[in-house]
């Protein structure tokens, strides 16, 4: 597929003088598209370090989002091109070969600034989000919702360290973590991490599953994560008294459940559990309102049949890009990809994510948010 896209992009070069320029271009586009391929190979055979692999992976991500680019800016010189000649004056060759230029050089560089906003600090934002059945004792409780760091030795402990103090600064009453906090193993990755034993907050600090955590030996990242003092939700529930009520806060597996990872104790044996929503339902029962932490929200419908009131969610990072978000993150994940949705009686929220996953570390549009939500009784 890679190289007939690459040959249409670089058509305009073709000449009796430009000849060996197109399959020069040609060549290297193929040769830059093959790079994740290659990368992937790399990791199955255990041949670099997982600080080499991270890195390669942000410049696979920066190749990636340049050819698709690119290929949107080919797209848009055809229907120039095209408009031009039913108006009877068609482009030449000289101008195709300008517009070419430039819109490679431009897909190197806007990609290039995607992934410097997809691996700088987030910013905090701050929005109240209005339930139906919050108790009035509840009006106004800050809940930090921190999704999707991703620690890694690209987002490595400095940067985490930076998220940690921006959350503390907002002053949250509760603190949640919906899943994919850290990449890679525990044993070489855990101290990137170590910045969250500093989260603190009123009532508490929880966390639940996200897919990455299967990646990479769940049981043992499982262990890092109460060791720096995180109350780990898996497919259970906490009861938190305020002001008089009870509010239930719940985390389930994740549908990733069932992989396979060589940092698992037994590699033929998977780690973790699925999400199971009727227990946490079932556990929630008789609280004034309930809270859940689901890492991916396709299963919103689902988890509304069971009394939740809030389904609190990250995976999407928001969609990365304006357009993508909409025409490809949204419609994998049943429609959700960032922002506030009404699901029944439930409301849905789902972060833009306060990280990147290395793999692709590139946002447009779509910055990384520490969300300060405040609870406002409808």
């Amino acid at each position: 597929m890679v190289v007939p896209i690459a040959l249409w992009l670089w058509w305009p070069l073709l000449s009796e003088r430009r000849f060996k320029a197109f399959w020069l271009a040609s060549g290297v586009t193929a040769l830059l598209a093959a790079s994740p391929v290659a990368l992937i190979l790399a990791m199955r055979q255990t041949s670099l370090d997982y600080f080499t692999i991270a890195h390669l992976q942000v410049a696979g991500g920066w190749i990636l989002a340049s050819l698709v680019l690119a290929f949107l800016f080919a797209l848009v010189r055809e229907v120039v091109g095209l408009l031009r000649w039913l108006l009877g004056r068609p482009m030449g060759a000289a101008a195709r070969v300008h517009w070419t230029i430039i819109s490679v050089a431009g897909a190197l560089l806007i990609a290039g600034v995607g992934v410097s906003q997809a691996l700088i600090q987030p910013q905090v934002h701050e929005q109240d989000i209005t339930l139906q059945g919050l108790p009035a004792e509840f009006d106004g409780l800050r809940v930090a919702v921190i999704a999707d760091i991703h620690a890694s030795p690209v987002a490595n402990a400095r940067h985490v360290q930076g998220i940690v103090h921006k959350t503390l600064a907002a002053n949250p009453d509760l603190i949640v973590l919906p899943g994919d906090m850290v990449d890679g193993d525990a044993a070489t990755q855990a101290a990137n991490l170590a910045p969250l034993s500093q989260l603190k907050a009123r009532y508490g600090v929880f966390a639940a599953p996200g897919n990455h955590e299967y990646y990479s030996g769940y049981q043992t990242w499982a262990k890092v994560f109460r060791g720096v003092g995180l109350h780990y939700l898996e497919n259970q529930t906490q009861r938190i008294r305020i002001n008089g009520r009870t509010l239930a806060v719940s985390g389930v597996g994740d549908p990733a459940y069932g992989r396979l990872s060589q940092q698992n104790v037994d590699p033929l044996v998977p780690e973790g559990l699925p999400p199971d929503i009727g227990a946490v339902g079932r556990q929630a029962q008789g609280a004034d309102f309930h809270l859940l932490l689901a890492h991916q929200p396709k299963l919103a419908r689902d988890n509304a049949a069971h009394g939740v009131g809030l389904q609190i969610s990250g995976h999407t990072h928001g969609g990365h890009i304006l357009g993508m978000d909409r025409w490809l993150v949204a419609p994998v994940n049943n429609g959700f990809v960032r922002g506030e949705y009404d699901v029944e009686r439930m409301k849905l929220f789902v972060s833009n994510g306060a990280g990147q996953w290395a793999g692709f570390a590139v946002r447009l549009g779509v910055p990384s948010r520490i969300e300060i939500l405040v609870l406002r009784k409808a």
